[in-house]
C-alpha cells in the first residue's frame, strides 16, 4: 500500500462534537486528540480505512482561517457498495443533509455526499482513482 502524502485537514467550530459526529456516523476511528487546554482540539487525527483527515478547533486569532470553516470537501473510497449502502443508511439515520443522493456514476462509482453538521462536504463511494486503470 502508498504511503499517504497528502492529508485533507480543516478548522471546526465545534471540533469535539464533529469528532464524535464522525467517528458515530461514518465510522472514523480517533487516532490522536489533543486538547487546547480551552475546550477545543489544538490537533486530532482521524483514521477512515487506513487514510487520516486532520482537524482542529478554530482559532479567533487566525481570521483568514475561520473563513473557511464549513468549506472543506473531502472524497473517500470505499471498498464495496455494500460498504457505501451501510454508511449511506448511518448518515440517514443521523439525520444528516444529503446533496446528492445515493447514485450510480458514470465513471463507475456507487456513491453519495453528505454534509456535516459543520457544513463540510463528504463524498463516499466506490471509485479508486489510484486503482490500476484497464485498457
Amino acid at each position: 500500500m502508498t504511503h499517504q502524502t497528502i492529508m485533507p485537514a480543516f478548522r471546526a467550530k465545534d471540533a469535539p462534537a464533529l469528532i464524535e459526529w464522525l467517528r458515530d456516523t461514518f465510522g472514523f476511528t480517533e487516532r490522536m486528540i489533543v486538547p487546547d487546554g480551552n475546550g477545543g482540539i489544538a490537533h486530532a487525527e482521524l483514521e477512515w480505512r487506513g487514510s487520516l483527515v486532520m482537524l482542529g478547533s478554530a482559532r479567533d486569532q487566525v481570521d483568514s482561517l475561520n473563513e473557511t470553516i464549513g468549506r472543506a470537501s473531502i472524497s473517500l473510497t470505499a471498498e464495496s457498495n455494500e460498504q457505501v449502502d451501510e454508511l449511506y443508511r448511518r448518515v440517514q439515520d443521523a439525520g444528516a443533509t444529503i446533496p446528492v443522493p445515493m447514485e450510480d456514476t458514470d465513471y463507475g462509482s456507487h456513491a453519495f455526499m453528505a454534509r456535516d453538521p459543520e457544513g463540510n462536504f463528504w463524498h463516499f463511494g466506490t471509485y479508486d482513482p489510484l486503482a490500476p486503470q484497464s485498457e
